[in-house]
């Protein structure tokens, strides 16, 4: 709010030296619709908005020297300035081409003075983008990394409730109840996502940040190993309902299965927080320390694992009337084990890294080789592994 309000009566000043328009509040209107929560965001809609504003005084010059201002000359400009509108990318800013040609043409139907309309256009564009430069924006990664682990805090809490709903006859309805609960996390997902993206622009072009990229792909992944493990355990919530419906009155598994399905269902769950603490943390020693407890409980989960499966396959020999639910639980807990596991997830990351890559060099093949040209002219120190 600060750097809008301060951006804007900044815009105001100069628009006032610069601009013949007695109240010049085209600038500072400018400057507040610029200024943006990330440097990226600025420079995005800075360029947007110019060309509106642009396009539009062109449409209104264009119509002032053919026609006057009427009905029907109004509906073909507000009509010409929304078909011309989408060419020229401003994207959401397509009604402010309609808006700066209505007002140009309505108010001054003077070329010089919708000169000045464009002029400031580009001193409040321009304001807001140095703003923003000199005085950076934060960086939103902890509050990504933050959202991201309290969307694992509320997986870790399902699979907990979905393992105390094995150690005791669980009637239907409250099997359904955590169904309903494992299908709310998608619109857990879609807030991560929203705050995940505001990261991801916080970190591009920002002077602070060194591997802007690389947060990116980390934050991206973690959040797509997440949201694949969401659709897991909603489908394991759902095998427990069947199962539920099944078996009235009675344990879901048999008594030892039970107790030991449980606590496999924590261990996973254990792993679940570890793996959002490895995608959230910032230093290379947090990482480390999150890597080892993610490690050591993936391990864990993969012991009890085995012995879950030796006392199913003992069960369903004496009771196979419900073996294809039953062995569904084991073959979803594997899924979300697979997903979490360490190499599996370096080797997504590298393959994200390289299609990243390879798009930026598809999309500016010359700043690719910049890039390359620079990094085999870099200054070689001394001791440098």
């Amino acid at each position: 709010m600060l750097r809008a309000t301060a951006a804007a009566t900044i815009a105001y000043v100069i628009a006032l030296r610069l601009s013949r328009e007695p109240a010049p509040l085209t600038a500072p209107l400018t400057a507040l619709l610029v200024v943006q929560v990330t440097l990226y965001a600025t420079v995005k809609v800075s360029i947007r908005r110019i060309n509106a504003v642009v396009v539009g005084v062109f449409i209104a010059i264009a119509f002032s020297a053919l026609v006057g201002l009427s009905w029907w000359s109004l509906a073909l400009i507000i009509l010409a300035s929304l078909t011309i509108g989408p060419y020229v990318r401003a994207n959401e800013f397509v009604p402010e081409v309609a808006i700066s040609a209505m007002l140009v043409l309505g108010v001054t139907r003077v070329a010089a003075s919708a000169w000045d309309r464009v002029l400031e256009t580009l001193i409040g564009a321009l304001t807001g983008l140095a703003f923003n430069l000199f005085f950076a924006p934060p960086v939103w990664v902890d509050t990504a990394g933050d959202a991201l682990q309290d969307l694992a805090r509320r997986m870790r809490q399902l699979l907990l409730d979905l393992g105390d709903q094995l150690v005791d006859p669980t009637p239907w309805p409250l099997a359904a109840e955590r169904l309903h609960e494992a299908r709310r996390l998608d619109q857990d997902i879609a807030e991560v996502d929203v705050s995940l993206r505001q990261a991801e622009d916080s970190l591009r072009l920002n002077p602070r940040v060194k591997e802007g990229r690389l947060h990116r792909v980390v934050l991206r992944t973690g959040l797509d190993t997440l949201e694949i493990c969401t659709v897991v355990l909603r489908v394991l919530a759902r095998t427990l309902t069947d199962l539920a419906k099944q078996r009235e009155e009675e344990w879901l598994l048999e008594p030892e299965v039970s107790l030991a399905m449980r606590e496999l269902l924590g261990r996973v769950a254990d792993a679940v927080i570890s793996f959002a603490v490895l995608v959230a943390t910032g230093t290379s020693e947090e990482s480390e320390r999150a890597e080892e407890h993610l490690v050591s409980n993936l391990a864990a989960a993969g012991v009890q694992r085995e012995r879950v499966a030796r006392l199913l396959v003992d069960s369903l020999r004496e009771d196979p009337s419900h073996w294809q639910l039953q062995g569904a639980l084991l073959t979803e807990i594997d899924r979300i084990l697979a997903e979490l596991d360490t190499e599996h997830r370096s080797q997504r990351l590298m393959e994200e890294l390289d299609r990243n890559s390879q798009q930026l060099h598809d999309r500016f093949p010359a700043l690719a080789g910049l890039r390359s040209w620079a990094r085999r002219h870099r200054p070689r120190v001394r001791g440098r592994r």
